[in-house]
C-alpha cells in the first residue's frame, strides 16, 4: 500500500486494489467504513444475522453494516479490538455496545476517567469518550468471531487512516493477541518502526513504539471473563497504567 500525501491537509491512501480514499477527517473514514462491501463472506453473514436476529432482540432493527470507530477525535488513547459482535455492535452500530465484552470494557474506561458512564447499550445512550478512541481490526461481525486473513487486509486501511488522523496519540491498548498483530501491521504500514523480533503478546505487556506506547491485555470476551482469565480488576489495572503512561511526553 502507498501512502499519498497531498500539499494540503488531506491524507489519502491507495489500497491494494488501487482505489484512493480521502481521509482528511475521522467522519470521512467512518462514512467509508459504513459503505464498505469488500468482503462478500462478511457481508452475507452480517446481513443474515440482521435479518434473523436473536430472540432476545427480535424488536430491534439491527444495524447490519460495518461498524466504524468512534470516540474523541483528539484522543491520546486508542483501544483496538478484534471485530464487532454479531448481536452486539452488528446490532447497535457501535463497537462494544450491547454485549458482555463491552460491559467489562466500559466499566474499566469509566473508572479510569475515559468515559462519562460505565455502560453502553445503544448508540443514543449518552456515552461520551474522553481522550479515547475505539476501533477494531475488522469492522464487520465475522462468523465464529474468526476473520480470514484477506478480511484483515481489506480492513487495515481504515485503521491506518485513523492512526494517521489521531495526531495526539500517546498510548494504544490492544485487546488480545490477534488485535495486537493487526495493530503492529498497521503501525509498520504507516511508516513507524516495529522492533525485531516482533513483540509477543502477554497481558499487561508494555512496549515503547515511539511516538506511542503499546500496552496489551486479554480481550474481555466471555471466554476470558467467565473463566477468570481476565477479571474486572485486571482490566481496571490496565487502564490505570494507561493513565500513568499518558504523562510521558512523546514528540509526534
Amino acid at each position: 500500500m502507498d501512502l499519498v500525501v497531498s500539499s494540503g491537509a488531506c491524507f489519502c491512501h491507495r489500497t491494494e486494489s488501487g482505489w484512493p480514499v480521502s481521509s482528511n477527517n475521522l467522519e470521512s473514514v467512518a462514512s467509508d467504513v459504513v459503505a464498505c462491501r469488500r468482503c462478500p463472506r462478511l457481508v452475507r453473514y452480517r446481513e443474515h444475522v440482521a435479518r434473523t436476529k436473536r430472540a432476545a432482540f427480535r424488536d430491534w432493527e439491527y444495524w447490519g453494516r460495518p461498524v466504524p470507530g468512534f470516540g474523541d477525535p483528539n484522543a491520546e488513547v486508542l483501544v483496538v479490538g478484534l471485530a464487532p459482535a454479531a448481536h452486539g455492535g452488528n446490532r447497535t452500530g457501535r463497537t462494544f455496545t450491547g454485549d458482555r465484552s463491552g460491559e467489562f470494557l466500559y466499566r474499566a474506561l469509566y473508572r479510569a476517567g475515559f468515559a462519562n458512564q460505565p455502560t453502553s447499550v445503544s448508540k443514543d445512550d449518552g456515552l461520551v469518550l474522553r481522550d479515547c478512541y475505539i476501533a477494531a481490526a475488522v469492522r464487520c461481525a465475522p462468523p465464529q468471531n474468526k476473520p480470514a486473513r484477506i478480511e484483515f487486509a481489506r480492513c487495515q486501511p481504515y485503521l491506518e487512516r485513523e492512526v494517521m488522523l489521531l495526531r495526539r496519540l500517546r498510548v494504544v491498548v490492544v485487546l488480545g493477541a490477534v488485535a495486537m498483530q493487526a495493530f503492529l501491521r498497521t503501525w509498520r504500514a504507516t511508516g513507524h518502526d516495529v522492533p525485531s523480533p516482533v513483540p509477543k503478546f502477554r497481558h499487561e505487556g508494555t512496549w515503547p513504539l515511539p511516538p506511542i506506547t503499546l500496552i496489551a491485555t486479554y480481550h474481555p470476551s466471555q471466554r476470558n471473563t467467565q473463566t477468570g482469565r481476565l477479571t474486572q480488576s485486571m482490566l481496571d489495572r490496565v487502564f490505570e497504567s494507561v493513565q500513568k503512561l499518558r504523562s510521558t511526553d512523546h514528540p509526534r
